[in-house]
């Protein structure tokens, strides 16, 4: 499910941010270090909303921003690139990452 910023989704085009990982065995302070940026991201220009899975080690996290722009901004912050570069050096045996346009949305809930 995701979480919108304003409980609704937005208009179309947006920007999805997918990030697909395996973690590894070193996980200290991972936890905290998830948690701070997904405030932070939530806090930032033009973020919309976000929804992330966890199973056995495997995860994907999705973003979805206004624009290219609020991407770039995001990226762009140092507590962002500090937690990449930490999830590089331990938390994450495999990622990889994709930045798609969202063209269509659909979505039904009972």
């Amino acid at each position: 499910m995701i979480h919108w910023q304003n409980e609704q989704a937005p208009e179309t085009p947006y920007i999805a941010s997918i990030f697909n990982y395996y973690l590894s065995d070193n996980l200290e302070g991972y936890a905290a270090y998830d948690e701070f940026t997904l405030e932070l991201a939530q806090k930032s220009p033009g973020f919309l909303g976000y929804e992330s899975f966890k199973h056995e080690g495997r995860g994907s996290f999705i973003s979805y921003w206004k624009d290219m722009d609020a991407v770039r901004n995001w990226a762009a912050n140092p507590e962002h690139i500090k937690a990449k570069k930490l999830g590089m050096e331990k938390w994450y045996r495999y990622y990889h990452s994709l930045v798609a346009e969202v063209k269509s949305h659909r979505s039904n809930t009972l």
